[in-house]
């Protein structure tokens, strides 16, 4: 079978708060595809003052928005280095059905597609208490996490007995607020990949390692089929 004219690209999606930074590195190393997030290509290439780092670079320091076709063009950059010979999982973009759209022709035009869309649900509950449960030391800043980290005594820092206290964007009624604001886009994402018999779900609550073999067994045979 004739290799594919371009790497694979799997997009990884979730919502803010569903693991999917976590994963996206794990997986990255376990498939060999190169971990890309939309915000280290901008600083890389603002960094390394590349002609389409300059061009973002005039849009950001504006306060506008890269156009979509920059951030493509970027990402065809990166499919095109050596260490995304295999191909790239996307962490993070495209974030709404015209950046797919864009992407997908981009895509099409040198011979590629998204081989796979996993989703990693988790429902908005759950995200509410992972996002909102950061609690901060009042004297000294040491961070407290209600699931993850929380301390010996309720709203009270473990090393210097100080009070613990939420920051303004950590309340959950604010990341509640955000939270939805973000899964409108998200809904309408995945409902483009599901249309386009590419999504994938897995359970985002079963743990970081059961829910790396889950999207493994979604991403392996997609990826597989086009080897």
């Amino acid at each position: 079978m004739t290799a594919p004219a371009i790497g694979h690209v799997v997009v990884l999606l979730g919502a803010p708060g569903a693991g999917k930074g976590t994963q996206a590195q794990i997986l990255s190393e376990r498939l060999g595809l190169a971990h890309v997030a939309t915000g280290d290509l901008f600083r890389a290439a603002v960094r390394d003052q590349t002609p389409l780092g300059v061009t973002a670079k005039g849009y950001m320091d504006r306060g506008e928005l890269v156009p979509d076709e920059v951030t493509i063009e970027m990402l065809l950059e990166r499919l095109a280095k050596p260490d995304a010979a295999a191909g790239i999982l996307l962490d993070g973009f495209p974030r709404n059905t015209v950046q797919a759209e864009v992407l997908d022709k981009a895509l099409a035009d040198k011979g590629g597609r998204v081989d796979v869309a996993p989703l990693i649900e988790v429902p908005e509950p759950e995200l509410v208490a992972r996002l909102g449960g950061r609690w901060i030391c009042r004297a000294q800043g040491h961070p407290y996490h209600m699931q993850g980290k929380p301390p010996q005594k309720a709203g009270v820092c473990d090393v210097d007995g100080s009070e613990l206290y939420q920051r303004d964007d950590d309340r959950p009624e604010t990341v509640q607020a955000r939270l939805r604001q973000q899964l409108g886009a998200l809904d309408q994402v995945v409902g483009y990949y599901r249309d386009h018999g590419v999504l994938g779900s897995v359970d985002g609550t079963i743990g970081i390692e059961n829910v790396t073999n889950a999207l493994l067994g979604v991403i392996t045979p997609a990826i597989g089929a086009r080897s």
